[in-house]
């Protein structure tokens, strides 16, 4: 997660956070809730379609999400895949989509304000 994502749940403290698995996961289920609240609508429309020969699920969004951020999540939905994104690594939005396909997220209820 960048600074920013983590200054957006009151941690400040890089260093402290990368050497606290229990934070991490805390923060990493908190972004989960609040992207899929930003992309609740897309997540309607999209799950059960297929671009670009990938099919899309609640879990490769989020993790896209994750990977990309919920506004480029979005303009690759709503661009049917003409859109995409590509972090320094490489990994692209349809990587994740694909790679973290059928997994439950039911237990993640979208919430706006989530917090640690």
């Amino acid at each position: 997660m960048g600074k920013n994502t983590l200054k957006r749940f009151h941690i400040f403290d890089t260093n402290a956070f990368l050497n606290n698995p229990e934070l991490q996961e805390k923060a990493f289920l908190a972004l989960c809730k609040v992207n899929k609240w930003i992309i609740r609508k897309d997540i309607k429309r999209s799950v059960g379609k297929t671009i670009n020969r990938i099919k899309i699920t609640e879990s490769g969004i989020l993790a896209a999400a994750h990977l990309s951020g919920a506004g480029n999540v979005k303009k690759f939905l709503r661009s049917n895949g003409l859109l995409s994104f590509k972090d320094a690594y490489g990994a692209s939005i349809q990587l994740y989509m694909k790679k973290f396909a059928d997994y439950n997220v039911s237990r993640i209820k979208a919430n706006r304000n989530a917090r640690i």
